[in-house]
């Protein structure tokens, strides 16, 4: 019985593997196509470091991917840098022998990348030498890709590529942490905007500029300017980002400009339009991955409203 139950677990713990297969493959080129154009169109990757290109390796693992996968390849990378330059080294992907010299030299195995220029050199005639190599190769997983600078041996673009983009998301939450180490070593602030209309049945409107602080940048903490409740006002706010749905909490402190005018300037002052001090409670819930949410706020004045947040990264987030 325990080993059943080992042998249960094991299977619950490695679904992929189960699943893996041509599917799998098909699916991972289809993400390598929508990687490759966000790459280009991002100016990581540019067509002009990588053409002329040679196709160095499409090696498949599974004997039904075998009548498909050189060609699946070829066809994503034409999509994604175009068909003019685009070069398949079958010499490659095949044992090599070269005679030169009064010598024959028989390789077989993984190929450098002298050897891949020399064998394009051979095979090129009079057209522009190579610019980069390419291998892109199935495997358990998915497909695992490389990208090469035959001139330097800069590494142009490598990933493992799944259907899921796992191992993608793997490696960014790593990088984000070192990105985010590094930033806060420069002392660079993440700074953001949100533009809360309350309308309904209170109103409350206002603009927060703050800034993200904290282990995991879970806290913001900033200054807020309020058009409704108080009527104009400035003031501090402070929030707290939550996993569930994320959700954010927090309030804010607000002086009404206009009660203070009237207590420095008029003769026996008092809060004529607003209370000195408002407090108010804020909730936001995004929707989805957009720039806009719902939010609800509660003041001390009594007002309660219900309306939608604009959320960006800038001061003005109506203009892009």
């Amino acid at each position: 019985m325990v080993l059943r139950a080992l042998l249960v677990i094991v299977l619950l713990l490695l679904p992929a593997a189960s699943a893996a297969g041509p599917a799998t493959t098909r699916a991972a080129l289809d993400r390598l196509e929508e990687v490759l154009e966000l790459r280009i169109d991002d100016g990581l990757i540019s067509p002009d470091d990588v053409m002329p290109t040679l196709l160095v390796s499409a090696l498949p693992r599974y004997e039904d991917s075998a009548d498909w996968y050189v060609t699946g390849v070829i066809e994503v990378l034409e999509r994604a840098f175009g068909s003019s330059g685009l070069r398949l080294c079958e010499a490659c992907m095949v044992p090599r022998a070269f005679v030169e010299d009064g010598y024959m030299l028989y390789q077989t195995g993984p190929i450098g990348l002298d050897e891949v220029a020399r064998l394009d050199e051979i095979s090129r005639g009079d057209a522009e030498p190579a610019r980069s190599a390419i291998w892109v190769d199935e495997h358990r997983g998915g497909i695992s890709v490389r990208i090469i600078d035959l001139r330097t041996a800069r590494v142009i673009f490598a990933q493992n590529i799944d259907p899921e983009l796992v191992e993608n998301a793997n490696s960014q939450r790593i990088y984000t942490l070192s990105e985010e180490l590094e930033r806060r070593a420069r002392g660079d602030s993440i700074t953001q905007a949100f533009v809360d209309m309350a309308v309904y049945p209170g109103q409350h409107i206002s603009l927060d500029w703050t800034e993200h602080w904290g282990a995991r940048n879970q806290l913001l903490s900033g200054f807020t300017v309020s058009l409704f409740d108080p009527i104009v006002g400035i003031g501090a706010c402070h929030y707290r980002a939550i996993d569930f749905f994320d959700i954010m909490v927090g309030g804010k402190v607000i002086i009404s400009g206009p009660t203070v005018l009237v207590n420095n300037v008029g003769e026996d002052g008092g809060e004529i339009f607003d209370p000195l001090l408002t407090a108010v409670g804020v909730a936001r819930v995004p929707f989805g991955q957009s720039n806009y949410g719902a939010v609800a706020s509660f003041s001390t004045n009594g007002q309660f409203g219900i309306g939608i947040s604009l959320l960006n990264i800038s001061l003005l987030p109506v203009i892009p």
